[in-house]
Parts: C-alpha cells; sequence; structure tokens
C-alpha cells in the first residue's frame, strides 16, 4: 500500500489520541484543556475525511477506524466533561454527598452523564450502516454533540462560574437527555458538504455560518453553546426542505 493511503489513517490517530488526552486532562481537574481537545479532535475528524477524499485514499479499514475514534473523541470525552460539570454541583455543596444517593464516597447522580457515550456508540453505529445520510444526518453527530458539550466549561469560564456549579446539576442531566436523544432520533440535521460555495443552494449554510462567525466576534466563548443551538433550530427547520 502506498504512503499517500496512510495518511488520512494517522489524521484519524490524532484524531483518537486527542480524545485520550481530553480524558486525562479532565480526570486531572483541567476542563478548559479536555475541552479545547475534543475541539483538537474536530479539527483532525475533518482532515483525515477532506484528506481521503483529495487523496483518493478510502479504505474499509479507514471507516472502521474513524468511527472506533470518534466514539472516543466524540462519546467518551464529553461524557467525561459532563461528569466534571455535573460533580461541580456536588461538590461545591458538600453536605449533599451524605445523601442517599451516595454510595461508598461516590455520588452516583453525576454517572448520568455517561449516557452520552452510549448514545454516541449507537448513533456512531447507526450511520455506519445507514446509506440516506450523504447530505445530511439524520440524528444529530455526534462531533455536534461533543462540541456543545466542550463550549459549556468554556462558556463558564469566560463568565466565571466554572467550578462553583452554577450550572446546576438538574440543568446538566436535562442536557445530556436532549442532546443523547436527538443524537438517535430521526431528525434531520444538515451538513456542511458543498458541491460548491456559491450561495444559491448553499444558503442556509452560509447563514449560519455567518451568525457564528458574529457571535464568536461579539460574545467569544459565551456564545459557542448558543452557535450550536442555533445550528440544532435551522436543522429541525431547513434541513428536510434541503433534501428536497
Amino acid at each position: 500500500m502506498r504512503i499517500k493511503q496512510h495518511i488520512p489513517n494517522a489524521l484519524t490517530c490524532g484524531n483518537l489520541v486527542s480524545g485520550c488526552l481530553s480524558i486525562l486532562f479532565v480526570s486531572m481537574g483541567m476542563p478548559i484543556k479536555a475541552a479545547l481537545m475534543i475541539f483538537v479532535a474536530g479539527l483532525f475528524d475533518f482532515l483525515d475525511g477532506f484528506t481521503a477524499r483529495l487523496l483518493h485514499a478510502h479504505s474499509p479499514i479507514g471507516a472502521d477506524l474513524d468511527s472506533l475514534s470518534d466514539v472516543v473523541s466524540f462519546g467518551v470525552a464529553p461524557g467525561f466533561i459532563m461528569y466534571w460539570l455535573m460533580s461541580q454541583f456536588f461538590v461545591s455543596r458538600l453536605w449533599l454527598y451524605e445523601w442517599w444517593w451516595s454510595v461508598g464516597g461516590f455520588n452516583l447522580l453525576p454517572f448520568m452523564a455517561f449516557l452520552l457515550p452510549v448514545f454516541s456508540a449507537i448513533r456512531l453505529a447507526k450511520f455506519n450502516v445507514d446509506d440516506t445520510q450523504k447530505t445530511s444526518f439524520r440524528g444529530l453527530p455526534a462531533p455536534g454533540m461533543a462540541v456543545f458539550m466542550a463550549s459549556l466549561p468554556l462558556a463558564l469560564s469566560q463568565v466565571g462560574h466554572l467550578t462553583d456549579g452554577a450550572l446546576g446539576y438538574w440543568a446538566c442531566l436535562g442536557i445530556t437527555l436532549v442532546f443523547s436523544f436527538m443524537m438517535v432520533c430521526n431528525l434531520r440535521f444538515f451538513s456542511f458538504k458543498m458541491k460548491s460555495v456559491a450561495w444559491k443552494g448553499n444558503e442556509v449554510r452560509w447563514i449560519f455560518l455567518i451568525i457564528a462567525v458574529v457571535g464568536l466576534a461579539i460574545f467569544r466563548l459565551v456564545a459557542l453553546p448558543f452557535i450550536l443551538m442555533v445550528y440544532i433550530l435551522m436543522s429541525i427547520f431547513f434541513a428536510q426542505k434541503m433534501e428536497n
């Protein structure tokens, strides 16, 4: 096999390593670095597909490696970030550790965060066997979920509420349940695969990108979760029409 055939797989491995580093950082109490590594994983995820198309280096092992890496970077890693966010609510309220949800010194409620890797794995498995997700996605893509979870500690850090549990356990649980459902539902979400960069036919994509750039320029990191919510809402209203 020629060297160029290995380049996309090497980039996919970069995605996997980034996910592993994200898990490592959050376990060391460094959620900002953990969140940033998910964005790095997303960059590698984009580059491996782009490079594979550019070099015509598609392979069955590449597709499987991509899915396995995505489970770690866009499933397990954001699950750990959400676990950390949930735990901060109880850490800042130590008396809750004596609640009956605590067993053997471990509070069980934050374990609900690991619904994210479970449903992410289901989402990726469904994607691998579904031939109708070429120009749009059926269910929220796992990277989209992961980016949203990664954006939370970044936004909280900017407003000075990263470690005080201000987001709240029940809000975190609601976010976890909603995003777990969205990954496996039948709603259509538009992709950014464009046949051309022309405005016609790509109006929704360009409008979203403009909103994202303006939001980041004005509100910086706080805008990230809201940008993802705009993507979800625009997909609900327009993705199905874009298919027709």
